[in-house]
């Protein structure tokens, strides 16, 4: 399984960061963890992000961390995505990125580009 990348406030990943455990709002609102493929990021961002502020983007490695994550089209877009039903360990994040925008206003994202801090 390739890795997978989650786009979360900073304030809220320094918060899980410190609990040891992530459990955004829509664990409880669509019972999973909303995810991308790191071509999918600049995509789910400029959508759902546009006007958001001090956001970043969490690197997940699902072989190495152990989680179990399931490919859907939640939306019937024709796109999959990776959702993961439960709870994540902060302990599985390898990298977290800065999420930049171009000189247009639009996300941009490539991982490994040399923005990538180890988590905390």
């Amino acid at each position: 399984m390739q890795r997978i990348f989650h786009i979360v406030e900073r304030g809220a990943w320094a918060l899980a960061e410190s609990a040891g455990e992530y459990r955004p709002d829509s664990l409880l609102t669509d019972g999973f963890v909303h995810f991308s493929f790191a071509d999918q990021v600049a995509d789910t961002a400029n959508l759902l992000f546009a006007d958001a502020v001090n956001i970043c983007v969490v690197e997940f490695d699902p072989e190495r961390s152990g989680l179990t994550v399931v490919l859907e089209d939640s939306y019937g877009s024709g796109t999959q995505f990776p959702h993961v039903y439960g709870p994540i360990p902060t302990s599985a994040a390898v990298a977290v990125y800065d999420l930049d925008k171009d000189a247009d206003g639009r996300y941009r994202f490539s991982p490994g580009a040399g923005d990538a801090a180890a988590p905390a």
